[in-house]
């Protein structure tokens, strides 16, 4: 089978369930975002939602999807920076429970977390401290990294560093990896549109997104937005939440419909989108059924709280792929 390489902001993800959204307007966070934030209030997030039911485990959005593919039974590696501490040592650990291959960047700065506040309709607002993880340079990058593997999976949050991002994109390419983007958050599009356009039509095969994220970065609806983005890649998706996905493949448009799901938290839905739909393409599944996995799997972590299916949870979702 093939091997699927990971590349994203090496964070610890700490889920926490809200009472009311008052705390989001204090903390000015946009709802439905990922707000880059210091580590003062980082500090401050924690501090106050202490009380509140909350999970920690490893996670950033591309870290998420690799851990999915893993739980898959796709060999799978990460590429990511952390700190030789507490958060750094959770989230080597999970790698190498879930054979992952961890191929990890050390930094003296404190490994760093994404505190994911889910309101009470599920939906999810992210403040995230990068920590290490912002300090991944393009000089980290070299040949090795990521030789042995067929698809590497970036997470757009890393284009906050664009001279990274471009060597990681050109050592892909170079060394014959087909280059999987996922758009990562509205605000995120918005705020790098050219260069994401540029880098798109460039480099990338494969382009996930959800509806927000669709129209940042065409001004557009999503069925329009899906033909729109099919001309920069190979394969665009619009994910359109409880109504399914739609995916395109040059003149081939497929309508997958949503799964009927008890919804506790949106956190990882996207993520584990994309682990499902890799999933499926690494199998020569037709695209229709890689969407179709995609959306079980997505529905899966979206009756779970936080961004991790439990084992039993993942042993029903290969029997249902099988089937």
């Amino acid at each position: 089978m093939k091997k699927i390489l990971g590349l994203g902001n090496a964070l610890v993800d700490i889920v926490v369930q809200l009472e009311t959204d008052e705390l989001l307007k204090t903390f000015k966070l946009p709802k439905g975002s990922m707000t880059l934030i210091d580590g003062v209030l980082s500090g401050k997030i924690r501090k106050e939602t202490a009380g509140l039911p909350n999970t920690m485990a490893s996670g950033g959005s591309a870290a998420n999807t690799i851990h999915g593919l893993a739980s898959l039974g796709v060999k799978t590696g990460f590429i990511g920076k952390v700190c030789k501490d507490e958060l750094g040592d959770i989230f080597t650990k999970d790698l190498k429970n879930n054979h992952i291959k961890p191929q990890l960047l050390y930094s003296y700065t404190e490994t760093g977390r994404a505190v994911s506040l889910v309101s009470t309709d599920s939906e999810r607002t992210f403040g995230t401290y990068l920590g290490a993880a912002m300090e991944m340079e393009a000089s980290d990058l070299h040949d090795e990294l990521f030789k042995g593997y067929d698809i590497i999976h970036i997470e757009g949050y890393l284009v906050q560093n664009h001279e990274m991002l471009l060597r990681a994109l050109e050592l892909a390419q170079n060394n014959g990896l087909l280059i999987s983007l996922d758009l990562a958050s509205y605000n995120i599009v918005e705020e790098n549109l050219d260069f994401l356009r540029k880098i798109i039509s460039k480099y990338v095969d494969i382009l996930f997104a959800n509806d927000q994220e669709a129209k940042a970065f065409t001004g557009m609806g999503p069925h329009a937005a899906l033909d729109i983005m099919a001309n920069y890649c190979d394969i665009a998706i619009v994910k359109v939440g409880a109504k399914g996905s739609l995916i395109k493949q040059g003149n081939e448009i497929f309508v997958v419909e949503g799964f009927k799901v008890n919804v506790v938290d949106t956190t990882g839905a996207g993520d584990l989108y994309a682990s499902g739909f890799l999933y499926g393409l690494v199998n020569n599944y037709p695209l229709a059924q890689c969407g179709k996995i995609a959306g079980m799997v997505a529905g899966k972590v979206i009756e779970v709280f936080g961004a991790k299916i439990p084992h039993e949870g993942w042993k029903a979702l290969r029997l249902k792929i099988s089937d």
